[in-house]
């Protein structure tokens, strides 16, 4: 698809009483997109997830990708030295299921009421956490599509505490694509398995994509586990998600 111009922005969104920051890339020209919600890794909406954002942008979609630390750590970004990933993982794991599921729908409901969005056409993409919350997105009604890269834990845990995420599998309305790295220490293989058992079990339109010697982050060109074949090859399948479930 040809890359379009685009304009970025910084913006608020009301979640319940909490303002919450965000990115936004778009479309420069005039005209009705469908929306992607990227979902960062524990280092806050950095540079990395800000392009991201912007690629999508360029792919004619409305892209937005809300601070999910804003109840901890407001205004939160960081690299990917030893220390950052100590001060990510300690606000992961003080996140909720509930707040992030609402800060999400939140999400949701702005894009609903931009003129340049098409309401029934928005999915979400995340990395690392974001991974992990995406797949606890992909259970809200309005997501038509989910692209889950590397979302370590949706197995054995679920933010703030409960039954595994896994379990809600069954929830999940829309289409959903998973990506791992067969080197990620974070996530075994049996783990990756037990995910793809619970898409089939529940007939959720699903791929699970393994990529031999990849690791975790391996999307990410900014980290020292980039691969940039898997990363190449898991954009494009990103791609032929998105145009076939948001602009058919």
């Amino acid at each position: 698809m040809t890359s379009v111009e685009i304009q970025t922005f910084h913006t608020e969104i009301q979640s319940q009483d909490l303002k919450i920051a965000a990115y936004q890339a778009e479309p420069s020209e005039a005209g009705s997109f469908p929306a992607v919600i990227v979902l960062q890794e524990i280092f806050g909406v950095n540079s990395h997830i800000r392009d991201v954002t912007e690629r999508f942008a360029r792919l004619g979609y409305v892209a937005i990708a809300p601070a999910l630390y804003q109840r901890l750590a407001p205004d939160f970004e960081t690299g990917y030295t030893a220390e950052a990933i100590q001060i990510g993982r300690k606000y992961k794991d003080n996140t909720k299921a509930t707040e992030l599921l609402a800060d999400i729908q939140a999400t949701i409901d702005c894009l609903k009421t931009l003129p340049q969005v098409k309401p029934e056409a928005i999915g979400c993409i995340g990395f690392c956490f974001g991974g992990h919350v995406a797949y606890l997105a992909a259970t809200l009604p309005d997501i038509k599509a989910t692209a889950s890269f590397y979302g370590a834990g949706v197995t054995t845990m679920t933010p703030g505490g409960g039954a595994p995420t896994v379990s809600r599998t069954a929830e999940i309305g829309g289409t959903l694509y998973a990506f791992f790295g067969m080197e990620d220490a974070s996530i075994p293989v049996e783990q990756v398995e037990q995910v793809e058992a619970a898409l089939q079990k529940h007939r959720i339109p699903h791929q699970v994509f393994r990529y031999p010697g990849a690791d975790h982050g391996f999307f990410c060109d900014q980290r020292g586990s980039y691969n940039a074949e898997a990363a190449a090859d898991a954009w494009q399948k990103v791609q032929q998600l998105f145009q076939k479930t948001l602009r058919s």
